[in-house]
């Protein structure tokens, strides 16, 4: 068996489908399928049930799937000890964040470190999921939640003021009432996070007009007139055409952390990189 193709088998087993795996990878579903093929003729078994949802470990997938996990384990702990030894200031550096957040306070000091360091290839990847550091998924990740992985070094990076906006111009709600104020919050997926229950509370007669997961969308909607919208202050203070309003109580702020394997620690691009990150954002 060929470590390349049980990497192909893992990718499968954690998404399901081979278009989620092939995503995941950057290949395409024909090579995956064919690697996959060729796995299960050099296992001498079906790794696979494929039904109409996707793919199904069979008995002897479940069994390839722990020894495979353990040799991924060794793999990436190889590489990043390797890369945790490297002294020079050039390569790359894949970063994970949210949206916004890559957008609107990364990037100004993503900048400044480009024209730095102009050697060190920057991949940011903003997305809601969040990547594994232990799988090398990324280098350094901010997250709004604290690091649980035990093999993860991170700190408190920023508290963020959160801030109730409204396009320029429109009367404000009252606050405790809202009756007739349209609101744009977040998907019913992210429901429960502390903004959007805020705003439930202190608008309770409000009706909603848009939701997105996506901070971006729900500025560029509030600036339109959409309706009000509780924006990280970054974000909302620097948007043109909206005011930010106050109800007698600010909505509830976050804390950023951020994140990196502790095998890495050495690597002298990302210390210069995370070095700049503290010296310009840690409050």
């Amino acid at each position: 068996m060929e470590w390349s193709d049980l990497r192909i088998f893992l990718a499968i087993a954690r998404a399901g489908t081979l278009g989620g795996a092939a995503r995941q990878l950057g290949q395409s579903q024909p090579t995956m399928g064919r690697r996959l093929r060729a796995l299960e003729q050099a296992a001498g078994h079906v790794l696979f049930q494929r039904t109409d949802d996707g793919f199904v470990l069979t008995d002897e997938g479940a069994s390839l799937l722990a020894h495979a996990e353990r040799i991924e384990d060794e793999v990436l702990a190889a590489q990043r000890q390797l890369a945790g030894q490297e002294g020079s200031l050039d390569g790359s550096l894949r970063l994970a964040a949210s949206d916004w957040f890559g957008i609107h306070v990364l990037a100004p000091v993503l900048a400044e470190f480009a024209r730095a360091r102009p050697r060190v290839v920057i991949e940011l990847l903003t997305d809601a999921r969040l990547y594994s550091l232990p799988r090398r998924e990324a280098d350094l990740a901010f997250r709004i939640t604290p690091f649980r992985e035990p093999e993860v070094i991170s700190r408190r990076l920023m508290s963020i003021d959160y801030g109730l906006y409204l396009k320029a111009g429109t009367k404000p709600p009252r606050a405790g009432d809202g009756a007739g104020t349209p609101l744009i919050t977040m998907d019913t997926a992210f429901g429960g996070m502390p903004d959007a229950v805020w705003l439930r509370r202190v608008l309770p007669k409000a009706h909603i007009a848009a939701r997105s997961n996506n901070r971006d969308a729900q500025a560029q909607l509030c600036a339109r007139g959409v309706g009000v919208a509780v924006l990280p202050c970054p974000l909302g203070d620097g948007l043109t055409g909206v005011k930010r309003i106050d109800l007698g109580e600010p909505p509830p702020g976050r804390i950023t952390y951020v994140g990196y394997h502790r095998d890495l620690k050495r690597l002298a691009r990302l210390r210069a990189l995370l070095d700049l990150v503290i010296e310009r954002l840690a409050n």
